[in-house]
């Protein structure tokens, strides 16, 4: 049955076949990219087609509009800035649990949005990941876990991208060490969130930079 009707919608007109293959494409961006409204920070809108998963830290632990570091906070320990900087505000800090939740602000000033995509843009997943790495590496810093002066990137596990961020959404990222080895490595879990909806979740690795040999290494 199946194996017939496919070959009669073939044979078929070919403005029939091109309706029906537009709507097709339609249903599955739908299905697959739900986003909250990107000009409400509020909850309202579509919400994003994923299973509920409970997230590292609960929401109820932390205000995002109560913040404890703003930009020039964030860029006393990490070294980013421009337009890599993908960190905008950390709102919450447990240093017992070795946990930690900040937020990046997304505009239509944002420099990926001309790009990525043109008519539909979407947050690239790197930079989500990157967002994650700035939080996790703020944290190491500030309470000096590593003994370094720089933290760099060592490895992504387990990510899966599970909505999309576009832009004036605030992505809301959760991170939770697990395991640390001073001077050596630091994983951590992480989480984003648009309006407590899953967009991104998996592990990181960070590990020390020797700063004063890339900065010998650097064109003068």
């Amino acid at each position: 049955m199946r194996s017939n009707t496919f070959v009669l919608v073939l044979c078929g007109d070919d403005d029939r076949w091109r309706n029906l293959e537009e709507s097709r494409k339609k249903q599955i961006m739908v299905s697959g990219l739900q986003t909250a409204n990107p000009a409400s920070r509020s909850g309202e809108g579509l919400r994003h087609n994923v299973a509920t998963k409970e997230p590292l830290i609960p929401f109820s632990k932390y205000d995002v509009d109560h913040v404890i570091a703003d930009i020039d906070g964030i860029r006393k320990y990490n070294p980013q800035r421009y337009e890599i900087e993908q960190l905008t505000a950390v709102v919450f800090e447990d240093f017992d649990a070795k946990s930690i939740v900040g937020y990046a602000d997304t505009s239509m000033d944002d420099f990926w949005v001309r790009g990525h995509m043109p008519g539909l843009p979407l947050m690239p997943g790197v930079l989500m990941c990157e967002a994650a790495a700035q939080l996790a590496s703020y944290f190491v810093q500030k309470y000096d876990m590593m003994g370094c002066e720089m933290m760099g990137f060592g490895g992504l596990d387990g990510v899966r991208f599970r909505g999309a961020v576009r832009p004036g959404d605030r992505l809301v990222i959760q991170c939770q060490q697990k395991r640390a080895r001073r001077g050596a490595l630091v994983l951590c879990d992480f989480m984003g969130f648009v309006n407590e909806n899953l967009v991104v979740e998996g592990s990181i690795r960070g590990i020390p930079l020797p700063a004063d040999a890339l900065r010998e290494m650097s064109p003068s």
